[in-house]
């Protein structure tokens, strides 16, 4: 996907050109008011950029230069908005079929019972919305779009209206999709870990334009990428598989390459796949391993990069994955914590978030 859009709206400015994968999931990343929404309408048709092109493959869906300008309905693009925008008086049943019913059998990409299996929604489908919660009503807003058959699904912090608990319900129902359905999709949120448990390519956004664009673990070493992730809240997303259960003791281990973590209590086979959420400026970091202390988790690592961003450091550490821990100034010197040097990066088994992979 090639996109450049330029668009004045009273006192704030998009200014975007970015080349963005055809395939698998890009998340764009930003504060409120940095664009996002505004690049996916356009990109979706809702709103017309002053100039620019926008190229989805090998079709040209916009180019003001050449007066090109595909009509929403003909773009085949799905939309996801942060409130579903299923429509009230239909069953979801019926909104299911709504775009579906609309396509040549020809284009139709998945049947109804593909769907309904993906998000497992069979037994909402006699049901009307109000009668839905926050996180059923995404799961059928999901089903609607795909059920369209679109080529590129984009998402508008989907998220942002629910709980922790239902965002934990809904994100493996995203990997599904972009796993198993094969759409291209771009997900938009100021949630960083959302981004980084369905992908690690990203667009960073900031006023309007985009700051970097391409692989989590490279961009990030950007000083106003890294900057802006840490005005929002940097959280570190690893990917593990369960190892063991402890129920009566309160948490469960995964493992983080060849490091054991421990976390609050996941319902999971051991061996399943999950991914773990902390934020950086809940970890700590020791130069030995800490004894008669109740931390938990201390995950030996070398020291990869220091950098200040304002009042803060980021000390960026191998553990086998790259963590992120946020401390002071103060903090980097009475440690003599130096690039290449080895570290205990710690944190509390309660301060860590889990998202099960399916």
């Amino acid at each position: 996907m090639e996109l450049r859009f330029h668009h004045q709206r009273q006192s704030f400015t998009l200014d975007i050109e970015a080349t963005l994968p055809d395939h698998g999931a890009v998340g764009v990343y930003g504060a409120s008011g940095a664009g996002k929404s505004t690049m996916l309408a356009m990109m979706a048709g809702f709103i017309q950029p002053d100039s620019g092109r926008f190229n989805l493959g090998a079709d040209c869906l916009f180019d003001s230069a050449h007066g090109i300008n595909v009509p929403v309905h003909l773009r085949r693009i799905g939309m996801v908005f942060q409130d579903s925008r299923i429509f009230p008086h239909l069953t979801v049943q019926d909104n299911l079929h709504y775009g579906f019913k609309l396509l040549a059998t020809k284009d139709r990409r998945f049947s109804l019972q593909q769907i309904v299996d993906l998000l497992e929604i069979g037994h909402l489908l006699a049901q009307k919305p109000h009668q839905l919660s926050g996180g059923e009503k995404q799961r059928v807003a999901l089903g609607r779009a795909l059920l369209a058959s679109p080529r590129l699904l984009l998402l508008d912090e989907p998220l942002a209206s629910l709980d922790v608990r239902l965002k934990r319900q809904i994100l493996p129902f995203l990997r599904r999709i972009k796993d198993e359905t094969q759409t291209p999709m771009v997900y938009v949120s100021h949630a960083l870990d959302e981004i980084l448990y369905l992908t690690s390519q990203i667009v960073m956004l900031d006023g309007g334009k985009v700051l970097a664009a391409g692989a989590f673990n490279q961009v990030i070493h950007d000083e106003r990428v890294l900057a802006l992730a840490q005005s929002l809240g940097l959280e570190n997303v690893l990917h593990a598989k369960i190892a063991a259960h402890y129920p009566s003791q309160g948490y469960t281990v995964v493992m983080v390459d060849t490091q054991a973590v421990s976390i609050p209590p996941v319902d999971a086979a051991i061996g399943s796949e999950v991914s773990i959420s902390v934020a950086a400026s809940n970890l700590a970091l020791s130069t030995h391993r800490a004894e008669g202390i109740s931390i938990q988790n201390q995950l030996a690592g070398t020291v990869t990069s220091i950098q200040q961003v304002g009042s803060k450091v980021l000390v960026s550490v191998d553990v086998g994955a790259e963590l992120i821990a946020e401390i002071t100034a103060k903090a980097l010197d009475d440690l003599k914590i130096t690039q290449g040097c080895k570290v205990f990066c710690l944190f509390k088994t309660q301060g860590v978030y889990a998202f099960l992979s399916t």
